[in-house]
C-alpha cells in the first residue's frame, strides 16, 4: 500500500529530516552565519508548525528584536510561552527577560525572577547571570552581594560570558567581595576571550586609569577599538575622550568628535553631553551655544546629570 507510506513519511520522517537539517543551520555557529535572517525566519516558522520548540523560540526573538518583522513583544510573549510549555529553557529565560523589562507586560521582577528560576532548573546559563543581577541590583529581591556573586559563578562555570564580566565588574568596584583589580580584569580577559564587547572595553578602562596594571594609553586605545568594532557606544565614547585629552595620541577634536558622534548615534548620553560640551567650548568645532544645548537635551532625555547642570547655565 505506498499511498499510506507516503502519508507516514510525509508528515512523519520528512518533516523530521527538515527539522534537524534547519535547526542545525540555524543554530550551528559556524552554519548560522551563512543563514540569512529572513531565511531562518521562514524555517523557524516551518519547524515551528512541525511543534519544534527551538524555532518557536527563535521566532519569538524575531518578533522581540523586529528583526525583518515588525517588532512586537505581545507575539513574541506568545511564541515564547508555546516553547516554555515544551520545556525549552531559553524561552523560559527571556519570558523573565520580558518581565524584568516591561516588554510587552508591566514590569514584574518576582515574575521575572519565577521564569529565571525555571530555566535554571533545566542548566540555562543566561539565566543563572540574570538571577544574580536581579540580587545584584536589588531588583524585587533584597539586594545582597553574595547570592549575586553565587550566581554569576554558577554561569560563568557554565559558560555565561556575560557572568565572566559580570565577575569582573563585582571584583572591579568591591561590591560584596574586596576590592581586587587583579581578579577584575582576570574575569574581564576570560569574557573579552569569548568576545564579549563590554569586557574588552573595561580592560581598556583599567589600562586607561592604571587600575592594577601599568597605566598604558596603547594598551587603553587597542582594547576600546576592539570594542568599539563590536558596536561598544561607551568604547566609541572613550576612544574619543583619550583624543579630546590627547591621552596616548595627539590630541584632535576632529577625531573626538567623530568617535563622539558614533557613540551619540548608537543612545550613549555621556557622548552626547561631551559633543555638548565641544561645542559650548568651540573645541574643534565653531562655538555654538544653540548645538551645545540640543546635545545637552539630548543627554538630559537620557539621565545626564552633567547635562542638566550646563542646561541651567546655558538656559537664559
Amino acid at each position: 500500500m505506498p499511498a499510506p507510506r507516503l502519508s507516514w513519511f510525509t508528515k512523519r520522517v520528512l518533516p523530521a529530516v527538515i527539522g534537524l537539517i534547519a535547526v542545525m543551520m540555524i543554530r550551528a555557529p559556524h552554519i548560522g552565519k551563512r543563514v540569512s535572517p529572513t531565511a531562518a525566519f521562514y524555517l523557524d516558522q516551518l519547524l515551528a508548525a512541525a511543534g519544534s520548540a527551538y524555532a518557536m523560540t527563535d521566532l519569538g526573538s524575531f518578533y522581540a528584536r523586529g528583526q525583518g518583522v515588525t517588532q512586537d513583544y505581545a507575539v513574541a510573549k506568545s511564541w515564547y510561552e508555546k516553547a516554555a510549555a515544551l520545556g525549552d529553557a531559553l524561552a523560559m529565560n527571556n519570558l523573565g527577560g520580558m518581565y524584568a523589562h516591561g516588554q510587552g507586560v508591566p514590569q514584574d521582577y518576582a515574575a521575572a525572577k519565577s521564569w529565571y528560576e525555571k530555566a535554571v532548573a533545566l542548566g540555562n546559563e543566561a539565566a543563572m547571570n540574570n538571577l544574580g543581577i536581579l540580587y545584584a541590583y536589588g531588583r524585587g529581591v533584597a539586594q545582597d552581594y553574595v547570592v549575586a556573586k553565587s550566581w554569576y559563578e554558577k554561569a560563568a562555570a557554565a559558560g555565561s560570558t556575560e557572568a565572566m564580566h559580570n565577575l569582573g565588574f563585582i571584583y572591579g568596584h568591591g561590591q560584596g567581595v574586596a576590592q581586587d583589580y587583579a581578579v577584575a580584569k582576570s574575569w574581564y580577559e576570560k569574557a573579552a576571550a569569548a568576545g564579549s564587547a563590554y569586557a574588552m572595553n573595561d580592560l581598556g578602562a583599567l589600562y586607561a586609569r592604571g587600575k592594577g596594571v601599568a597605566q598604558d594609553y596603547a594598551a587603553a586605545k587597542s582594547w576600546y577599538q576592539k570594542a568599539a568594532a563590536l558596536g561598544d557606544a561607551l568604547a566609541m565614547n572613550n576612544l574619543g575622550g583619550m583624543y579630546a585629552r590627547g591621552q596616548g595620541v595627539a590630541q584632535d577634536y576632529a577625531a573626538a568628535k567623530s568617535w563622539y558622534e558614533k557613540a551619540a548615534a548608537a543612545g550613549n548620553a555621556k557622548a552626547m553631553y561631551n559633543l555638548g560640551f565641544l561645542y559650548e567650548h568651540g573645541q574643534g568645532v565653531a562655538q555654538d551655544y544653540v548645538a551645545a544645548k540640543s546635545w545637552y537635551e539630548k543627554a538630559a532625555t537620557l539621565g545626564s546629570d552633567d547635562a542638566q547642570k550646563r542646561l541651567k547655565i546655558l538656559r537664559p
